[in-house]
């Protein structure tokens, strides 16, 4: 795998309004739009041409998913007016154009299809498209270069700001791809019996893990308030007697997540152990080490 080139601009000369974003050697281009500044992009003539964007809203829940929606247009500056006057939830947009004018309907309709598929299997966000977008007929030849194009989209998209096409079971730990790799368990009392591993956004544990029933009697209050949430979220659903996660869920921590997954205090680095029994602690700072070396 090569690096890459990425050059952002701020258009407006700062870093919470206006910014596009080009990768060196690509024909796409990306603009990263808030709400509040959609009416400037007047100035913006090759937003009133051919491509794809998606609508990002945040959730009011704390636990629930945040907010996508996909779509794509002929004049991406005139569907985003609509949707200014239609569409209430969303506070930021990512537009997808092709600098050379090269998308024609049939690819963006293509690229509009796979980017619900992929933020479907994802599970991060909530999907507000109402229908499963219609994949269009392409040639073998456009397909090969739509799946090379989307590649880049969602590499921007992750670049910008947002997950939403990312599994969860394949983010990675920012300090070492070998921990990334590396699966860890808990197997503790009340039924604990928990699986994942470090992602860049903190903990992921894997969906059927086992959550501890009940929880003890000097479980933090925060913890009550996400593990309560969880339950009502079905996100922890009780399946034969015991509260099994049923889908994978990243928390903002490991000891977050050994919390969960125990039902009491507990310091994920010292909880969380890989198959061999080295704690996440040990495994970091024997990687740390080796690099060293």
């Amino acid at each position: 795998m090569f690096g890459k080139t990425i050059k952002l601009f701020l258009i407006d000369g700062t870093a919470n309004a206006r910014i596009s974003c080009e990768l060196s050697n690509w024909t796409g281009k990306a603009y990263k739009i808030p709400r509040n500044n959609l009416k400037q992009c007047f100035d913006r003539p090759e937003l009133e041409t051919t491509g794809v964007y998606m609508l990002f809203g945040k959730s009011s829940n704390t636990v629930s998913k945040n907010i996508i929606y996909i779509g794509e247009a002929e004049n991406i500056y005139k569907r985003l007016q609509q949707h200014l006057k239609e569409k209430d939830f969303w506070n930021e947009t990512v537009v997808f154009i092709s600098k050379d004018e090269n998308l024609n309907k049939a690819h963006i309709k293509y690229l509009e299809n796979r980017l619900h598929q992929i933020a479907s299997e994802a599970n991060r966000f909530e999907i507000l498209n109402n229908q499963i977008p219609t994949q269009s007929s392409v040639s073998e030849s456009d397909k090969a270069e739509m799946e090379e194009f989307l590649s880049n989209i969602i590499m921007l998209v992750n670049i910008l700001g947002y997950n939403a096409f990312e599994k969860i079971g394949e983010t990675g730990n920012v300090r070492s791809v070998h921990v990334a790799e590396n699966v860890f368990f808990i197997r503790a009392t009340r039924g604990a019996n928990g699986k994942g591993k470090p992602s860049r956004e903190g903990f992921a544990v894997f969906k059927d893990s086992i959550i501890a029933d009940p929880i003890t009697n000097s479980y933090p209050k925060n913890m009550k308030i996400l593990r309560n949430k969880l339950l009502e979220e079905g996100k922890i659903e009780r399946i034969n007697g015991k509260l099994v996660l049923v889908e994978d869920y990243v928390f903002s921590s490991s000891s977050t997540a050994a919390m969960i997954v125990m039902g009491r205090s507990a310091n994920g680095l010292t909880e969380w152990k890989t198959a061999n029994g080295l704690t996440l602690q040990e495994y970091e700072n024997q990687d740390i080490i080796t690099e060293k070396s």
